[in-house]
């Protein structure tokens, strides 16, 4: 009988080509099953191996999906063939397959047909039967020629012995041989009537379950118990395989994840680029909500987060202050000194106690939790020999919660050791370029110090002995330029005397063997003091006009008196020198804090580059070199400007906005309070009037 003469089986084909679904329908009491490939090949070849084992000439129907399946079994069915002639082996040709009649037909059907997506093999004998009539799960475009050759590939279907259900499957197969092949139609029908049922043939779609089963010569030794339990064996080994390579696939790619991070941070010797490599690397490769890591110590208050990686649609906390000193998961983590994991961050109950002692409430780190939508947590600690140098924070931010697994932990554990290890690299880096910039200041100083000393020191010592040798060799030389000589060798002593004293001052400051005698003290007063100072030393010559625009209700300052007076007399000092007579120099007081006033001395002089208002502080420091300078000096006097500021702890600094546009120079000076932080060392507290007597001796003395 033709497709024809079997309506049913034409309607039903004519909506789907798939044997297993035609199968289902003509069977509903079945349901398919699943199989991997290696299932499949192991049954298909025990099936095969039934024929070339036993004398009958059966019927076998073999369909392969793509023609390099069925190269890989070609050997195998010329052997088959050999043993009947009603071999029919069906595939979507890709090389040299097609139509063809040899030791067996040969059957090319379209690469679009359903049945690339299926495997088949019906075996069909007079003493056994069984088919194998599976469909491969879909996949993915993408994986199909991974998964060609993968023995994990998976497929549905139905294997049995039974005989009916094997002669409808060939019945079907044979139809679609005739449709690819007509002029086979002649050996199909001989095919049909040595090995299919009557009733097969004449049964109609309503009636396939009244076939006599009984009727049918099944072998006794139905080999079916055996195999399913083989089948069963290869199933569970599959699955073990699968875990196996999952578990390796995974390790794997926890140790390419590490490699990586590990060789992109090592590359660079930027603890900012270290840390922002870092945090993206391991957000991508363990697909978090968000990733983020910052500096930090055991005894911090709190942290800048400055590193973060963000997957798509998570709000950033860039910038955030983060609290650590009242944070009891950051304390718990110190503690433990290992990672912490949190799976449901709303229900933990370390987030919801709010009888946290001298730590955030459960409430508060709920408003946290809230604030950047946190359903799991993980913190990990970075540590390198015992010291905490940051933190690895992991937030999920759902849909829902995440549970942390142990390979998790373990793999940012491993990432966050490399980290520590690339930041004390970083750190070492770094402290060596400081000390190579050391090392080189150094050298300048030494280079400047041999150039200054011999300019400044020769140049009085050669007046003072021209002065002398004059006087002892003249002595009829007229008072008024005898009077003339010695004034000339007098100043050049003073001048030689102020040299050596800037230099025991400023190692003296520079060695901490100072004591300072902190104090309250009038500013108005010791500005006064600054500006006599000034005046007295440079009496007879022309000074820029000097504006005192300091108030006098201003609060006491805390400062030692002596060294106060001394900054501003070398601050004037220096405005004197490098403004002309026809600029101004104006002295203001500000206060920026409730707990410290600034005090400016500007001048309308030469002005200093942008670029070296840093330098003009350092020792021997000058700007137009030692031996190319058109004021004298020794360099040492804003260097020593900025110790004594120290010392008190403040700070200074040069503003300008460059050549010719005048500069200004700044400190600032702790308000006398009990509020202030305690000076460098226990001071003898001593009067205002104590300290302008002891400041007005010093002046006379430098006069």
């Amino acid at each position: 009988m033709r497709v024809k003469d079997r309506p049913w089986i034409k309607s039903l084909m004519s909506k789907s080509k798939s044997v297993l679904t035609l199968l289902l329908q003509i069977f509903p009491q079945w349901r398919p099953q699943m199989y991997f490939k290696a299932s499949l090949t192991a049954l298909s070849h025990a099936m095969e191996d039934q024929v070339l084992a036993g004398s009958e000439e059966p019927l076998v129907i073999a369909s392969f999906q793509k023609e390099r399946f069925y190269r890989q079994e070609a050997q195998r069915y010329r052997r088959i063939s050999q043993k009947s002639d009603q071999v029919y082996v069906l595939a979507a040709p890709e090389t040299e397959f097609k139509n063809c009649s040899r030791e067996y037909e040969t059957i090319a059907f379209d690469p679009d047909d359903t049945l690339t997506q299926e495997w088949h093999l019906v075996v069909l004998g007079a003493n056994y039967a069984s088919c194998l009539i599976c469909q491969e799960k879909s996949v993915s475009t993408s994986q199909q020629m991974i998964d060609d050759i993968d023995n994990n590939r998976r497929f549905e279907g139905i294997w049995t012995f039974d005989r009916q259900v094997t002669q409808q499957a060939a019945y079907i197969l044979l139809n679609t041989i005739v449709e690819y092949r007509p002029e086979l139609q002649e050996k199909v029908d001989i095919a049909r009537k040595k090995y299919l049922h009557p009733d097969i043939l004449s049964q109609t779609i309503t009636q396939p379950k009244n076939i006599d089963n009984t009727s049918w010569d099944i072998s006794p030794n139905d080999p079916d118990p055996f195999v399913q339990r083989l089948v069963t064996y290869i199933q569970a080994g599959q699955y073990k395989l699968i875990k196996a390579n999952r578990s390796l696939a995974s390790k794997e790619h926890k140790e390419r994840l590490i490699n990586s991070i590990t060789t992109a941070i090592r590359l660079s010797l930027d603890p900012n680029e270290i840390l922002q490599i870092a945090v993206q690397k391991l957000g991508e490769g363990l697909g978090v909500c968000r990733c983020l890591v910052y500096r930090c110590k055991e005894t911090d208050s709190t942290a800048t987060i400055e590193h973060e990686f963000l997957n798509k649609g998570i709000a950033s906390i860039k910038g955030q202050t983060w609290p650590l000193k009242h944070n009891p998961l950051f304390q718990e983590v110190v503690e433990l000194r290992d990672a912490l994991t949190i799976d449901d961050a709303i229900r933990d109950p370390r987030l919801t106690n709010d009888q946290q002692q001298g730590r955030l409430s459960g409430k508060s780190l709920q408003i946290l939790v809230n604030s950047c939508s946190i359903l799991s947590w993980m913190l990990v600690p970075i540590f390198y020999r015992g010291r905490l140098l940051g933190m690895l924070e992991l937030h999920h931010c759902g849909p829902k919660t995440m549970t942390w697994k142990e390979d998790d932990v373990g793999l940012v554990n491993a990432i966050a050791t490399q980290i520590g290890v690339a930041l004390i690299q970083a750190e070492a880096y770094a402290n060596l370029q400081d000390l190579n910039e050391q090392l080189e200041a150094l050298d300048r100083t030494r280079s400047n110090l041999v150039a200054i000393t011999g300019h400044e020191l020769r140049t009085p010592l050669s007046t003072i002995q021209v002065c002398l040798e004059s006087l002892a060799s003249e002595p009829d030389m007229s008072p008024e330029l005898r009077q003339v000589m010695l004034n000339t060798a007098l100043e050049d002593a003073e001048r030689m005397r102020k040299l050596v004293q800037d230099f025991l001052t400023l190692s003296q400051l520079e060695s901490g063997r100072v004591e300072w005698n902190i104090e309250a003290l009038d500013l108005q007063e010791c500005v006064e003091l600054s500006l006599s100072n000034v005046r007295a030393r440079h009496k007879g010559t022309a000074l820029p006009k000097i504006e005192n625009h300091v108030k006098d209700e201003l609060p006491l300052v805390r400062a030692d008196g002596e060294w106060l007076v001394e900054v501003l007399a070398k601050l004037l000092d220096n405005a004197c020198k490098f403004t002309s007579q026809e600029g101004k120099i104006t002295l203001e007081v500000s206060s920026q804090t409730p707990y410290q006033l600034e005090v400016t001395v500007a001048d309308t002089g030469r002005g200093i580059e942008p670029k070296r208002l840093e330098t003009v502080f350092d020792r021997f420091y000058q700007e137009e070199g030692a031996l190319r300078r058109s004021a004298g000096g020794t360099g040492l006097g804003l260097a020593i400007c900025r110790q004594i500021v120290r010392g008190w702890g403040g700070k200074i600094w040069a503003e300008s906005q460059g050549k010719d546009h005048g500069s200004q120079f700044h400190f600032t000076i702790p308000i006398y309070g009990d509020q202030m932080p305690k000076e460098p060392s226990q001071p003898t507290m001593r009067s205002s009037r104590q300290s302008r007597s002891r400041a007005k001796g010093k002046r006379k003395q430098m006069s």
